[in-house]
């Protein structure tokens, strides 16, 4: 593929990932490539090499001479996905608790803080993506970072439908264990960290669990 080409199909991603992720498709939903290609500006040549990025990234499941949807998870595969940052979440973030500035710390305060009070679904999601990923920004890694990552995307339109159908502010749980986390990390404890962290995700995992309506197109918000 040429340069031209290759920064397009960049670009197309880029774009495509963010849509997803912001709810802006439904898993399910048909991505329509020539409509992707007129909305962006694109020959389909770059959108085609954009699926397929995606399709790695697991966010987009591709049909032989049929098609391009985005993907979904079976209350099974979320499951999985989950059991897996249980176990990979704790060690990217043990990596970064000595490297942790006074003011990563400080501003993980003020994002736990500011959790409590939310009401909006986006909002809420923004803020606890911002708080976990900044755990997580100061180790340079070569696999985990990356895998950390994916699973958080592969999974967020769960979240996001699960947290729609309860009230953040009403979760006293979560709100506790991101603040037991700062302060487990002010106190450079990296073993504490790992243990609440695990426990956060578990308990999403199991909530999860008692929500099949999650892994329904209507318990999502869209049609039937």
């Amino acid at each position: 593929m040429s340069g031209k080409h290759g920064e397009a199909a960049m670009r197309i991603a880029a774009e495509l990932r963010r849509s997803i992720l912001a709810g802006e498709y439904e898993p399910g939903d048909r991505v329509r490539q020539e409509e992707l290609a007129e909305r962006l500006g694109a020959s389909r040549v770059p959108v085609r090499e954009a699926l397929r990025t995606l399709s790695a990234e697991g966010l987009v499941t591709l049909v032989a001479n049929t098609g391009a949807w985005v993907s979904e998870l079976t209350a099974a595969e979320c499951d999985e996905l989950y059991r897996m940052r249980e176990r990979v979440e704790p060690l990217l973030l043990e990596y970064n608790v000595p490297l942790l500035t006074a003011g990563d710390l400080d501003r993980l305060a003020d994002l736990a803080q500011r959790m409590r009070t939310v009401g909006d679904v986006e909002e809420f999601l923004r803020l606890d993506w911002e708080f976990h990923s900044l755990t997580y920004s100061r180790a340079t890694t070569s696999v985990l970072d990356a895998t950390v990552q994916q699973l958080w995307n592969r999974t967020q339109h769960y979240r996001r439908a699960f947290v729609r159908l309860s009230d953040p502010r009403d979760d006293r749980s979560i709100h506790l264990e991101h603040e037991l986390l700062v302060e487990a990390l002010r106190r450079l404890d990296a073993e504490e960290a790992g243990s609440v962290l695990r426990i956060h995700v578990r308990r999403t995992r199991l909530e999860l669990g008692q929500r099949p309506e999650v892994f329904t197109k209507n318990g999502r918000g869209g049609a039937a």
